[in-house]
C-alpha cells in the first residue's frame, strides 16, 4: 500500500504547508510546470521519493531531469502522467495514443490549473488533475490530491486546500 501525495503547477513555490502533507505521504508525484528545481523539486526529494514529469514552462535543466510523459506501476496500477493533455473529453491525439498503447489505469496530468477527478469509461481510466499549488496562474485556490494504491485499487481520494492563492 502507497500513499501518494499528488501536485502540480507549482511555479516555483513550494507552499510550507505541504510540508507536513508530504512527511504523511510515501511518494509525492509532481504533473509539471515545475518551475524552480531548487526550490521545489529538490526540496521535496530531501523528504521523499518523487516522480515528476516537466511542463510547459520547465526549463532545460528541469526537462533533462524530467520526462515530458511518464508511465510507471504502483502497486499493481499502471500510471500514465503528463502535463498537458487537452480536455478530458477531447485528448490531444499524443495523449490519447498512448492512453489507448498503454492502458493505465490511472492518468494524471496537469496545465489547467483546475482540480478535476473523473472516471472515463470509454478508456477504462480514472483521470486525475490536482489543480495548482503554486501562486501564478489564475486559480484563487491552491489544491492538491491525496490517495493510497493498494494493490490494484486507487483509493481514499482527498482533496487537500491549501488556501488562497496569493
Amino acid at each position: 500500500m502507497k500513499n501518494i501525495l499528488l501536485i502540480s503547477d507549482t511555479h516555483s513555490h513550494l507552499d510550507k504547508a505541504l510540508l507536513k502533507h508530504m512527511e504523511a505521504a510515501d511518494e509525492v508525484w509532481h504533473a509539471g510546470d515545475i518551475g524552480n528545481l531548487n526550490a521545489v523539486t529538490d526540496v521535496i526529494k530531501k523528504i521523499k521519493p518523487l516522480k515528476a514529469v516537466y511542463g510547459n514552462i520547465d526549463d532545460a535543466d528541469a526537462r533533462k531531469e524530467f520526462p515530458k510523459n511518464l508511465i510507471f506501476s504502483c502497486e499493481d496500477v499502471k500510471v500514465f502522467i503528463t502535463h498537458i493533455c487537452g480536455s478530458p473529453t477531447n485528448y490531444l491525439k499524443e495523449v490519447k495514443d498512448i492512453i489507448v498503447a498503454e492502458k493505465p489505469k490511472l492518468f494524471i496530468c496537469g496545465h489547467s490549473h483546475i482540480l478535476k477527478v473523473m472516471y472515463q469509461e470509454q478508456y477504462d481510466v480514472l483521470h486525475m488533475n490536482p489543480g495548482a499549488c503554486g501562486i501564478h496562474g489564475f486559480h484563487q485556490i491552491k489544491t492538491v490530491l491525496r490517495f493510497v494504491i493498494d494493490r490494484d485499487e486507487v483509493k481514499d481520494l482527498a482533496i487537500i486546500e491549501l488556501g488562497n492563492r496569493v
